[in-house]
């Protein structure tokens, strides 16, 4: 079934991305929620919001190769895209001194579903060999702005759900090659990404 036959029934059930290794009492460490937030935005609802600013042929959530991770960044922060089911893998360019965010698992849906999906949710992710440090965010109240025919809500215009998920935050790294592992999954559903990072050197004053 193509993803464009399968958007109303993702739609109608809330939409399940992600992306993340290892289960969370495994080398995955959950640490308790700590929303973030950006001009009174949550980082759920921006990165869903960058999530479906691309359409289907160049979003980053159906990349499989790394080859659309850049598009339509923003300035502070660098996120990284899961998978709607599967696993990936991706070789992607981040700029020197650039923090980078990304879900394991996440969902947008109703409150109540919110609640019922964190039960089932789970995950890990490890960079260079190591385990990475994980955040649960809870129903997030968020407006998500997408553009015409993406892949998460489906069409141009600001919807408003809630979103939750396990997500991790990246320290800027060194430059050079770096091996992220995410794997994610809730319930029958599994997504993960093996990414390949390529840290650029800082430009020289």
């Amino acid at each position: 079934m193509s993803f464009r036959a399968a958007l109303p029934f993702l739609l109608a059930a809330g939409l399940l991305v992600g992306c993340g290794v290892v289960q969370e009492s495994g080398a995955g460490r959950i640490a308790s929620p700590k929303p973030v937030t950006s001009s009174a935005e949550t980082i759920q609802g921006r990165w869903w919001t960058w999530a479906a600013s691309e359409g289907e042929s160049t979003n980053p959530v159906m990349d499989t190769t790394g080859e659309f991770c850049d598009r339509n960044q923003p300035e502070d922060v660098w996120f990284l895209a899961g998978t709607f089911g599967g696993t990936s893998q991706r070789t992607c360019r981040v700029p020197a001194g650039r923090p980078m965010v990304f879900p394991l698992v996440n969902r947008l849906c109703s409150e109540a579903k919110c609640e019922e999906f964190m039960n089932i949710a789970e995950g890990g992710a490890t960079l260079d060999g190591e385990p990475v440090t994980l955040e649960r965010m809870e129903d997030d109240d968020v407006i998500v702005t997408g553009v015409a025919d993406n892949p998460l809500t489906g069409e141009a215009g600001r919807t408003r759900s809630y979103a939750c998920g396990i997500w991790a935050r990246l320290q800027p790294l060194r430059p050079g090659r770096h091996t992220l592992t995410i794997r994610g999954s809730a319930g029958d559903f599994h997504t993960g990404v093996d990414y390949t990072l390529v840290v650029e050197t800082a430009p020289q004053a």
